[in-house]
Formats: structure tokens, sequence, C-alpha cells
């Protein structure tokens, strides 16, 4: 009799471990299944902090080389502005050259200028040398075109306002006076020399 009690004892000491085993494997695929999801949905939020890691460097860069055009633009537009000053300074010299003002007074706007274009030139600002070369629209500005035989065709015999680059680009071009061939070419002027380079 004591031998079946035990067995039914027995019996219900495995039943309570087969039902503990079924409850712990349960748990374990419930774990496991929470795990993954966690992991997956881990793996998307990897992918999300990525695109938003990749958007927020393209986002810089580009805010970045707008801050840097902006820059540029202003400092050119600066420059710019500062050359109507060249161009007075350098009608002053030039009337007081003529006018036989006293040297004072131009070797004081000669000074003025030169710190101007020293300034220029601090900035990156090169003048344009025109006078004296074959007319090239990516530099200059044709105002004007005078008839002579003293220049070769297509020359800028002289400038109106001086060109000037700041680097490789150009701020304004030089605004010149470009030579011609006269009317009736080089036959009008033998008949006004007369024959004398015979």
């Amino acid at each position: 009799m004591h031998k079946h009690s035990k067995s039914a004892e027995q019996e219900r000491h495995e039943d309570g471990t087969a039902d503990a085993a079924k409850d712990v494997a349960g748990e374990v695929e419930r774990l496991t299944a929470a795990l993954a999801d966690k992991e997956k949905e881990i793996s998307e939020l990897k992918d999300k902090y990525l695109r938003v890691l990749a958007d927020s460097e393209n986002a810089r860069k580009r805010i970045r080389q707008q801050s840097e055009d902006s820059i540029r633009i202003q400092r050119e537009n600066f420059l710019r502005d500062l050359l109507p000053i060249a161009d007075n300074l350098e009608r002053a010299v030039e009337a007081a050259r003529t006018s036989g003002d006293s040297q004072s007074i131009v070797a004081g706007v000669e000074m003025v200028l030169r710190a101007m274009l020293d300034f220029l030139k601090g900035h990156g600002v090169t003048q344009i040398n025109a006078v004296g070369q074959p007319f090239d629209p990516q530099l200059h500005e044709a105002v004007d075109h005078a008839p002579t035989e003293a220049h070769p065709p297509n020359t800028v015999i002289s400038e109106h306002h001086r060109g000037y680059q700041i680097g490789d680009r150009m701020l304004r071009p030089a605004r010149v006076t470009v030579a011609r061939r006269p009317e009736g070419g080089s036959s009008q002027n033998d008949e006004n020399n007369g024959g004398a380079a015979h």
C-alpha cells in the first residue's frame, strides 16, 4: 500500500516536472521570439540612424558650400564697390598732372592711389593690362572704336576704366577703345604721304 501511494506521488511529481518543463520551454520560445523581434527592431533603428547620419552629413556639406559661396559673393561685391574709388583717384592724378597743379597734390593723390591698389592686391585683386594688347572679350569691353594706322586693327589703344580680376575670376572687364582700320585703308595713307615711302 505504501508502495502504491509512493507511485502516485511519483506520478504527481513527474506530471509537475513535465508541466514545469513545458512552461520553461514555452517561456524560452516566447523569449526567443521577443529577442528576434528586438533584434529586428534594433536593425531597423540602426538603418534609420545611418540614413539620418548620412542626411545630416549631406546637409552639413550643403550648408558649408552655401556659406562659402555666400562669403565669396559678398567679398566680390565689396571689392567691386571699391573700384570706382580707384577710378576717381586715377582721374585726379591725371588731372593734377595735366593742369600743372602743385606736385605735392599729385604726390598725395598718388600715395592714396597706391594705398588703394595695395589694398586691392592684398585681397587678391589684380589689374588687367589692356593698352597695347589685342582686344580680348574675356578681359575687355569695347566702348569705342577709333580709326588709326598707328596701331594694328583690334588693338586696345586707350582705357576708360581699368579692368580687375580676383584670382582667375573677372571682377570687371577693362572698358576700352579699340583700333580699327581707317576708311580707305593704306591707299589713302599713301596718297596723304604723297608717296614719301618710295
